[in-house]
């Protein structure tokens, strides 16, 4: 059996002027969380929506569960979850009403699996409250509620936070950990919220204009994210100065705010703030700090814009 839950291989999608995806081969292991890194239009959806079946590649193919051919992917998709776009539901129904609808949609048998997720998803206690009077955060954990009927393998989940207050934002990610961490569930998410997805990822892909720039581990991330001693001193050039001449590097920047980032000596700060000290300078911060996932998307994208 394969070791991936997903695996795309050369997978393009071009619309008409425009190229959505451009040769992507991504990877997905069992019980990962994939967090897909990518600004608005880099391609994500597009992706989730190929691989759930909603849309169509113009070339590459896909493997689903060590599935490829058209017919075993219809079958591979039956151990799969999604919310893609967010999730569709009957305002005027209850909660366990839209569950036991999308259970009869589905063809899922016996009636105690709608009961099971409104447990898990913290609704249990929602009686006859219509779901139009649900909050944004309720309305997300129904969607995902519906998702895990069919105790799916594969959990897509395109913006599931997207709006959220912080307090439904923990929620949700408490959630999603407690579903990978007890059932080895596999979750692809995407997400605005690169500090949450920090918080959630075990493996991230980031993508840009439809391409597949980099896929690495929460630990390769964390490799790669440049650690540094935070320096704000009174006269940032002078501190600069010392640094270089005195402790003798140069692997430090200065930001335009007047903060200086001292990427040598992390591991003797003392050497650093004496020199300083020394030289008449005052130091108002002092503090070892480290690049967090959106400081290492930018760079790695080469600019700003909306993630």
């Amino acid at each position: 059996m394969s070791e991936y839950v997903l695996q795309t291989n050369q997978l393009s999608k071009r619309f008409k002027g425009s190229v959505a995806l451009d040769k992507v081969n991504l990877s997905i292991r069992k019980g990962s969380i994939y967090g897909f890194i990518g600004q608005n239009g880099a391609g994500k959806s597009t992706l989730m929506r190929i691989v759930t079946g909603l849309a169509f590649p113009s070339d590459g193919t896909i493997e689903l569960f060590g599935a490829s051919a058209e017919r075993e992917l219809t079958q591979a998709r039956k151990r799969m979850g999604l919310i893609i776009e967010g999730p569709s539901l009957f305002p005027h129904m209850t909660a366990s009403e839209n569950l036991e609808v999308n259970r009869l949609l589905r063809g899922i048998p016996g009636r105690d699996c709608v009961s099971r997720m409104l447990e898990l998803v913290g609704l249990q206690g929602t009686g006859r409250k219509k779901v139009k009077n649900f909050s944004l955060g309720m309305k997300q954990r129904l969607g995902l509620a519906i998702a895990m009927l069919s105790d799916p393998e594969f959990l897509i989940l395109d913006e599931p936070t997207n709006g959220l207050d912080p307090m439904s934002v923990i929620e949700m990610r408490e959630l999603l950990k407690r579903l990978n961490q007890e059932r080895g569930l596999t979750i692809l998410i995407s997400s605005h919220i690169l500090s949450e997805l920090h918080l959630l990822a075990s493996h991230y892909g980031i993508i840009h204009h439809g391409k597949l720039l980099e896929q690495l581990t929460a630990q390769e991330l964390h490799d790669k994210c440049q650690h540094y001693v935070h320096i704000k001193a009174d006269h940032p050039d002078r501190a600069a100065m010392v640094i270089q001449s005195v402790l003798g590097t140069s692997d430090f920047e200065v930001m335009p705010d007047g903060v200086i980032k001292l990427y040598g000596y992390r591991e003797q700060p003392g050497k650093v703030s004496s020199a300083l000290f020394s030289a008449g300078l005052t130091i108002e911060e002092f503090m070892p700090m480290g690049e967090d996932l959106e400081s290492y998307y930018m760079k790695r994208i080469g600019g700003g814009g909306d993630v």
